[in-house]
């Protein structure tokens, strides 16, 4: 695949290729975790990981071109293709902020972002597209801004930042919700002075304080008197 010129026909015959690896077992277990059921073809991570490293070898805006997006798979090969690029960071933000409509649920936000491993050495040049994300109105552009964070700013220098972010983000989406209760667990493990202080005065949304300390509380990481102990932050709902 190393070599390959895209072109209608040639898409075609990946489509097909990509079909021939469907596992139905596995497509009903991703239903499951909420992904919309006629939308999946059914294949297993691993190989969509390994498609795609294959493919950003190739002409891959020529891939892109013709990528009809209209499975969960074709999307994700695609989010996932850009994070095996050798390409200078700049160039990742274009294709990135290019493919953000094509995210559609928690997965391939998720799977994509924590792919982007260029990430971790450009956080500064990173963080205004954060900003961007979370200012939308868009859902799932607002869970990638968080699990970038999560992915890749969790350490001393962006941690108060972080924790202000967290404080003064309002939302009811779910899934949002969801990934700063689990941006903030991670916080706690990584670092837990300043995450705990956090935990017992902020601002946050009562929902999200207490899935927060949900979360940390299923850490195994965790000793089972720190977990008792947190529970006087929870909060009546």
């Amino acid at each position: 695949m190393e070599k390959e010129q895209w072109n209608q026909e040639k898409y075609q015959t990946f489509l097909e290729k990509l079909k021939q690896e469907q596992d139905l077992a596995y497509r009903d277990f991703t239903a499951n975790l909420g992904i919309e059921k006629d939308y999946l073809i059914g294949v297993r991570t691993p190989i969509l990981k390994h498609i795609a490293k294959e493919i950003s070898k190739t002409d891959y805006q020529t891939f892109i071109d013709y990528n009809i997006h209209q499975t969960y798979e074709e999307r994700l090969i695609h989010g996932l293709l850009i994070g095996y690029l050798k390409i200078p960071f700049s160039e990742v933000l274009k294709l990135f902020s290019d493919f953000l409509p094509y995210i559609d649920n928690w997965a391939i936000c998720d799977m994509t972002v924590s792919n982007m491993h260029i990430w971790k050495s450009h956080q500064k040049e990173g963080f205004p597209f954060i900003y961007k994300c979370l200012k939308s109105k868009e859902i799932w552009r607002n869970r990638v801004g968080v699990v970038l964070l999560l992915n890749y700013y969790i350490d001393e220098e962006y941690i108060d930042e972080i924790l202000a972010i967290c404080n003064n983000f309002q939302t009811e989406e779910y899934y949002v919700k969801m990934a700063i209760a689990w941006l903030l667990s991670i916080c706690y493990i990584k670092e837990k002075e300043k995450t705990l202080a956090f935990l017992k005065d902020n601002q946050m949304d009562d929902w999200i304080q207490n899935k927060t300390i949900q979360k940390i509380r299923e850490s195994n990481r965790i000793e089972k008197i720190e977990k008792d102990g947190l529970l006087k932050w929870k909060r009546k709902q």
